[in-house]
């Protein structure tokens, strides 16, 4: 299956930052170029949304931007929609930064994808094609949560209620996966939202999922569950070797 949806989409990778989680992995190559089962995680992430029908790519960069830049040239030369925005903030400052960065391209439906989640096509696909909402968070579930895990919580029609890593285990019924898409007024509602953060200094240390949160306890917020397909967040090293199984496609 295609993407069904009737104009192009774009999508915004958020790939600023080193990944000192992953040291000495990172110490000189920014987490998105680490290796899963012999291709990059950037190129994972590329190839699905190419496959999906999305060839407008905006990468946010920060550590080692020279890397992802010849990256680039070397695989995606003909592909002229795929670029780099570079947000010189990247040490002192978290991810909302980076959705500030990228504020421009919010001007149609997007997608933004965080920078360590590999994904496969299908389901990318099933996002694009999931029920209308303004803003749709996909999620996935599993039997318990840790520390780790940007815990959701989803009432009974699917609607998201709170996403934060500190929600109440009690109240916890999915994760997620790092893959957000915006449609119709979610769309200038997440950029206004983002342009008026980063206003307050504080927020440079925020994520940009509080300000899903807040948006959600006003229920702008749908979910797609996408479980089922492939995916894999990378935080640590053992996540690099689970990846490689998940996404080996020489494997039966």
């Amino acid at each position: 299956m295609t993407n069904q949806t009737t104009k192009p989409v774009k999508a915004i990778i958020l790939s600023a930052g080193q990944g000192r989680r992953l040291l000495p992995l990172t110490e000189n190559t920014p987490k998105c170029l680490l290796p899963v089962a012999g291709k990059p995680v950037l190129a994972w992430q590329i190839d699905a949304l190419l496959a999906a029908g999305v060839e407008e790519v905006t990468i946010i960069t920060g550590f080692q931007v020279a890397q992802i830049e010849e990256l680039l040239q070397q695989r995606y030369a003909h592909h002229p929609k795929i670029k780099i925005l570079f947000n010189p903030f990247y040490e002192v400052a978290d991810n909302l930064a980076s959705c500030w960065i990228a504020r421009t391209e919010m001007d149609s439906d997007f997608l933004i994808l965080n920078g360590d989640t590999v994904i496969e096509t299908a389901l990318l696909d099933k996002v694009l094609n999931s029920e209308s909402a303004p803003i749709t968070l996909s999620v996935d579930f599993k039997d318990s949560y840790d520390a780790d895990d940007m815990k959701v919580q989803l009432n009974a029609d699917g609607w998201v209620q709170q996403v934060s890593k500190i929600v109440p285990p009690h109240q916890v019924n999915a994760e997620s996966i790092g893959l957000i898409y915006f449609r119709g007024n979610g769309v200038p509602l997440f950029r206004q939202a983002v342009e008026e953060a980063l206003r307050h200094p504080a927020e440079l240390k925020s994520w940009y999922l509080s300000i899903i949160d807040r948006l959600a306890k006003e229920h702008w917020v749908n979910s797609c569950s996408i479980n089922g397909f492939r995916w894999c967040e990378i935080d640590f090293i053992e996540d690099l070797a689970r990846a490689g199984i998940i996404f080996d496609e020489n494997a039966s």
